[in-house]
């Protein structure tokens, strides 16, 4: 099929390549003309396990095309629409005008059909329950014989190519008039005709109930790390370890023991700012109280970033002022070189604040941290990180920290204290090798 793709962001740009790769003919469009420019040039610009690899063989093949062009466009038969929905400065809502913008190119640009089976744009950003039925109406407005489904996306960073290869499930958000549902299903199908036949399990649904798929996903997964971190502090209050307290609850299969990893908390591009616009938009609505658990969500999550700090001024004497504090692990998790809404990076930024002499090492965005903050001690290596400090902090669990040995770490620091802000490390193997360990709601003990 002939497919686009607006905004060729994190996920824009992986769905382009994977729709390429399952021998789709797609061309990607974005204004930013470095990010273009890279992309066109199969050269990756951000980290993501297999997407060099898999973003090189597609465009070698001809398969996979950029452009700032949004004339090239013209001919495709699904156009995704894959822009970010940032959170509103000043408020709690998804900021549209990506998306707004998006369709208005489609409208402007997409060829007219007059016959055969009509243009199909398939939103992918996650959006506000009611968007994707005001965009219908736009594009039904257009002339041109569009219509819209709702497809969300559930990449995971870290995982994006499997998950858009390999989906655990399709979700199609369809119009309530059949005969357009229906046309709308087909194209669709054809498009994920692999991952389908695969056995992927398909949800049919209508745009509400597809819009609400990928916020009401994110805010469980949100509500669970914030009950684990819950957990912790009543752990920390009396003694209990909650690695142990997550692994006897996570064996009772109706609870499952992913997302049950106490630590410094959630962040990134989604689920923050995901169920802060779910309660605005709940608001909007008149059903906010639906949501008011989810306020508390949000401040146990972010409660636990303060935690940390609060541990790094314990663990220092008191003061972090003037102690040399080591931050291994700076993204908001592993796998990945993306720092919004980083825990770690917001901690690190508070200790630099009070006084810590600090100094950062991340396997992935080192030299992105140089260019956005020039002042800050970045580090090439954990040992140049670690070397004299009175304070060590993992707070992202990249593989090369969870491996690090403690007897090496110890010869080279200041002080043997260690945060270990993502519960990864072995509190006994650490203590007994001479050092000050402090978990997120675990000690030191003999069981």
């Amino acid at each position: 099929m002939r497919i686009s793709v607006i905004g060729c962001g994190y996920l824009g740009a992986v769905h382009a390549a994977c729709m390429a790769e399952l021998g789709h003919d797609v061309v990607g469009l974005d204004v930013d003309e470095a990010r273009i420019e890279s992309l066109a040039a199969g050269r990756a610009p951000f980290h993501e396990p297999g997407f060099p690899e898999l973003l090189a063989r597609n465009v070698e093949s001809g398969r996979l095309r950029f452009t700032t062009d949004p004339s090239l466009i013209a001919d495709s038969e699904i156009h995704f629409i894959g822009v970010g929905t940032p959170q509103l400065d000043g408020a709690l809502a998804a900021d549209l005008r990506y998306v707004d913008a998006a369709i208005e190119t489609v409208m402007d640009h997409a060829a007219p059909r007059t016959e055969g089976r009509p243009v199909l744009v398939a939103g992918k950003s996650t959006v506000p329950v009611g968007t994707a039925q005001r965009l219908a109406d736009r594009l039904a407005g257009s002339g041109k014989n569009i219509i819209l489904a709702w497809n969300p996306e559930f990449l995971r960073e870290g995982y994006a190519v499997q998950d858009t290869l390999h989906p655990d499930r399709l979700v199609y958000g369809l119009p309530e008039d059949r005969g357009q549902g229906d046309v709308a299903k087909a194209i669709l199908d054809e498009c994920y005709a692999t991952p389908l036949a695969d056995g992927t399990p398909l949800v049919v649904a209508n745009y509400p109930t597809a819009e609400l798929v990928k916020v009401a996903a994110n805010s469980f997964l949100a509500t669970k790390i914030s009950f684990i971190n819950a957990m912790a502090e009543l752990c920390e209050a009396t003694g209990g370890d909650v690695s142990r307290l997550a692994e006897a609850i996570g064996h009772d299969d109706r609870i499952g023991k992913k997302f049950l990893q106490a630590g410094i908390g959630f962040g990134g591009g989604c689920l923050p700012k995901d169920i802060r616009a779910f309660m605005a938009r709940a608001e909007e609505l008149g059903v906010d109280e639906a949501l008011t658990f989810l306020r508390e969500v949000d401040a146990i999550n972010l409660r636990r970033r303060h935690h940390a700090v609060e541990l790094a001024e314990e663990a220092a004497g008191g003061s972090v002022a003037g102690a040399r504090v080591a931050v291994l692990g700076i993204t908001f998790k592993p796998d990945t070189d993306d720092l919004r809404d980083s825990p770690a990076l917001d901690i690190a930024m508070r200790l630099r604040d009070r006084g810590a002499r600090l100094v950062v090492a991340d396997p992935a965005a080192g030299d992105e941290l140089r260019r956005r903050h020039p002042g800050l001690d970045v580090a090439d290596s954990v040992e140049d990180a670690v070397r004299e400090a009175d304070v060590v902090m993992v707070l992202t669990p990249w593989r090369d920290y969870l491996d690090l040995d403690p007897e090496a770490l110890g010869d080279l620091v200041a002080t043997r204290t260690i945060i270990d802000g993502r519960n990864v490390l072995d509190p006994r193997r650490w203590h007994d090798a001479g050092w000050n360990y402090h978990g997120m709601g675990r000690g030191v003990s003999a069981w």
